[in-house]
């Protein structure tokens, strides 16, 4: 791999890649210290004017996931270096980032992973024909042929495959398909979160960021929607030098690539994969001293903004109105033809599968309360309902939980209208609803923990049903609210990003050669914060956003898809929640539990990574039938089971010998010791072995085990139960007990059959006659008096011929003894 690297890119070339990246910075860095000093003018502008908009009626959480993993288990991986496949222990802690360790004692000792992938631009495959078709598009000059595979076999059926465009590919597998749906779910859930990484609540820095980002891509004539808007801002300036770079190098080293297809593709990869870190290692450095920069004149611009503020804004609304008497007529013909007929279509193409999602997350949400007023109903009290509420608090991160809904807004399609206004891909919206709908998840979740403790704090624990069911109705009002809020924001926000670059595009021929002579209108002093082409887009942006607007507030008047008109506001519905916003989140298994702290849940003193301190694991380990898969490779965080998908049922020593048997890597159905097995099975026999007893003094059987070539012969051993005189039993309950011994009867025997067995056994004394008693015992009894049953051993008593009636006639059986003969 290293040979083929460094044949391909030697100093020339990285010298090559390193300029061209530099380049792409420098031009980057130009435009966004202009956009960061437009972005602190706006932040400041709306800091003083206000503008809040509709008040959340649910509550937020800060950080949902504090101590808490994700997900954890063994996978099989394939290892490039020597194309064999090893079993590594994954961990995905609360950052998302996938860790894998070379065992699982390696993770508890809190040792370096061997490796770390950030799941930013990558994508989850489980089939290996799309793997092919996505590897297949990296070397176009290379064609595949009919049937061919790729440079991997996968060792199971079941693979999971993380594909880059750029970067190194991740192939893994699992034993079964319900393991592999489960770990796809949770690769999906790293995904969109590594994502999303640009935090919203930066209100400088990220509009500067992706405003920089798009001008930049529109410089090249790039318009409309990036999937690679992905990851953090150095990754993203990555994929942003790599969009033009790719190409180039492909063209470049692709022809000089030797040997088989397989052989070739695999060898790209590596030099992708060598390039990208390259670039993604020069944006981080350069794009930090950039922040740096910025930062450290952020008071000085701060400090003439607040000075200054009203002189500005008279600036900008001069220059703007100049501007829009260029740019409106021009826009609102182009609006008419070529945006308003298509409007209510994009937005029908946008509800219907949004609307669906929240409305899932809302059915999971009920379903899950359901069942814990269920669960409270059939047994249980508070320390039952503090283990559901501790399973209930992590919904909105369980992937699996969370995959109906999520699979709802994945079908998105705009059909012909996206190939209308060019939008590259519908990932941007897919994945920001999804966003928001886990977000509504943990506010609705979170609202009814603050609800339930409070009402449980009026009220005590009477009727506990009956609590949670009014907090469930309280949150599902709120949420039905501020679910139509979020997707009205949602489908503003989404035909924007639709409208806009399809606007900018036609209108920047005849417009944009007449922005510089605005510039000239600008006092100098303010030239920082007015840029003629931030005002160019704010002029665009007003003249549809009042189409956009009506849109979406006339699907609201006719309720479509529940959604809210905006005259109903419910500022300060209810005050009483409003004082528990602050309030930390609530540790139910701490509340309502008698276990033991949150260090050490299991009474165990090790904990993940050494520390003392486990992490409890939002996902559980798979179980099957209630029993442990025979090659489960998902293993469990030791005492951790927060949501598990099915109710698994095993004793401890079975759970700690299936815990045992998974740390070993599957062996084959074909080895040699389950050959020998079928060939040579092993049968169990009982054996007498002389063992005195304190009480009996007698022989106790054992269990042994033997194969079939140490036995020759064996013979049937028919043995007679020996019982009491019917003289000394002097009531039918007595018979009974002596019947049965000291051992009580089974609990699922039925009534109506005991009282059968009563009534023919007062028959039987009544008649007095031996001979029926024996018919009901189905034994002639000694008149000897009976010995005191012991309750640790039994007597060893000589068989007696038993005596049984079949169809009229006695039979006189005699006892057989057991022959066995022994190779």
């Amino acid at each position: 791999m290293g040979d083929v690297v460094s044949s391909h890119l030697d100093e020339g070339k990285r010298e090559l890649i390193a300029a061209k990246t530099g380049e792409v910075m420098r031009q980057f860095s130009d435009v966004y210290k202009q956009q960061y000093a437009v972005a602190l003018f706006n932040s400041v502008r709306y800091e003083i004017e206000g503008g809040a908009g509709p008040q959340s009626q649910l509550l937020h959480r800060k950080d949902p996931l504090a101590g808490r993993l994700i997900f954890s288990g063994n996978l099989f991986q394939y290892l490039e270096e020597n194309r064999k496949w090893r079993n590594r222990f994954v961990s995905v802690p609360n950052n998302y980032s996938i860790n894998l360790y070379e065992s699982k004692t390696a993770h508890e000792r809190s040792l370096h992973p061997k490796v770390t992938i950030n799941c930013a631009g990558y994508k989850a495959l489980t089939s290996i024909d799309d793997y092919i078709e996505l590897i297949n598009a990296s070397l176009p000059d290379v064609k595949a042929k009919l049937g061919s595979g790729p440079f991997i076999k996968c060792a199971t059926p079941f693979p999971l495959i993380l594909w880059h465009p750029y970067g190194r590919h991740h192939y893994f597998c699992v034993m079964t398909e319900k393991e592999q749906q489960k770990w796809h779910a949770v690769l999906q859930d790293c995904i969109r979160h590594c994502n999303n990484a640009l935090p919203e609540d930066c209100t400088v820095q990220t509009p500067a960021f992706t405003d920089t980002v798009r001008l930049h891509r529109q410089g090249k004539g790039d318009y409309g929607t990036w999937d690679m808007m992905c990851g953090t801002p150095p990754q993203i300036l990555a994929n942003l030098a790599m969009e033009s770079l790719h190409p180039e190098l492909r063209n470049a080293i692709g022809p000089r690539l030797k040997g088989k297809m397989q052989q070739r593709q695999r060898d790209w990869m590596f030099i992708s994969d060598a390039v990208y870190r390259q670039v993604l290692a020069q944006t981080t450095s350069q794009y930090d001293s950039l922040l740096v920069t910025c930062e450290d004149h952020k008071v000085q611009l701060d400090t003439r903004l607040r000075t200054d503020m009203d002189q500005v804004i008279a600036s900008k609304e001069h220059v703007s109105s100049r501007i829009r008497a260029l740019v409106l007529p021009k826009a609102e013909s182009l609006l008419k033809t070529s945006v308003q007929p298509y409007i209510s279509s994009i937005l029908e193409a946008l509800m219907e599968p949004t609307s669906r999602g929240f409305a899932e997350v809302r059915d999971v949400f009920f379903r899950e309360v359901v069942d814990i007023s269920k669960n409270l109903l059939n047994g249980g009290g508070k320390e039952k309902l503090g283990e559901h509420m501790e399973k209930l608090s992590m919904l909105a991160f369980h992937p699996v939980k969370m995959k109906s809904c999520y699979e709802n807004v994945e079908e998105l399609n705009l059909e012909g209208l996206q190939q209308r206004f060019d939008v590259s891909s519908l990932s941007v919206f897919v994945s920001r609803a999804q966003i928001l709908m886990r977000e509504e998840m943990d506010n609705a979740v979170h609202t009814f923990e603050q609800l339930l403790q409070q009402s449980l704090a009026a009220q005590g624990e009477n009727d506990m049903c009956k609590t949670i069911q009014g907090c469930q109705d309280r949150v599902l009002k709120k949420y039905d609210y501020d679910s139509s809020t979020v997707r009205k924001k949602f489908f503003r926000e989404a035909l924007l990003q639709i409208i806009i670059p399809y606007m900018l595009q036609q209108l920047a021929p005849s417009c944009s050669p007449e922005l510089p002579r605005f510039k000239e209108l600008i006092f100098e002093d303010f030239s920082q914060f007015l840029l003629v082409e931030n005002m160019f887009e704010e002029v665009v942006l007003q003249s549809v956003i009042k189409d956009i607007m009506m849109a979406v507030k006339e699907a609201a008047v006719q309720r479509r898809h529940n959604l809210y008109r905006d005259s109903i506001v419910m500022t300060n519905s209810d005050p009483n929640l409003h004082l528990l916003g602050e309030n930390p989140p609530v540790n139910w298994g701490t509340k309502f539990s008698n276990s033991e702290p949150e260090g050490s849940p299991s009474g165990s003193g090790d904990g993940d990574g050494g520390s003392g301190n486990r992490r409890k694991q939002v996902v559980s380990m798979i179980q099957l039938d209630e029993v442990p898969l025979p090659y489960e490779s998902c293993l469990e965080v030791p005492g951790v089971e927060l949501i598990p998908e099915e109710d698994a049922v095993a004793s401890d020593d079975g759970e700690e010998q299936a815990e045992a048997d998974l740390c070993e890597e599957p062996r084959s159905p074909d080895s040699v010791e389950a050959i020998r097995d079928l060939i040579n099975p092993v049968m169990e026999v009982v054996l007498p072995e002389e063992s005195k007893s304190d009480v009996t003094n007698g022989t106790v059987p054992t269990l042994s085990t033997m194969t079939l070539e140490e036995v020759s012969h064996v013979t049937t051993f028919v043995e007679d139960v020996p019982v009491k005189s019917p003289q000394e039993n002097r009531s039918p309950r007595s018979i009974l007990q002596q019947l049965g011994g000291n051992k009580k009867p089974e609990a699922d025997k039925d009534e109506a059959d005991i009282k059968d067995a009563i009534e023919e056994i007062d028959l039987a004394v009544k008649e007095g006659d031996g001979e029926q008693t024996a018919e009901v015992c189905a034994a002639k009894c000694d008149s000897s008096p009976q010995p005191p049953v012991a309750t640790d051993s039994t007597p060893h008593e000589e068989p007696q011929p038993v005596k049984k009636s079949l169809q009229g006639e006695d039979n006189i059986i005699d006892p057989v003894e057991v022959e066995v003969v022994l190779a």
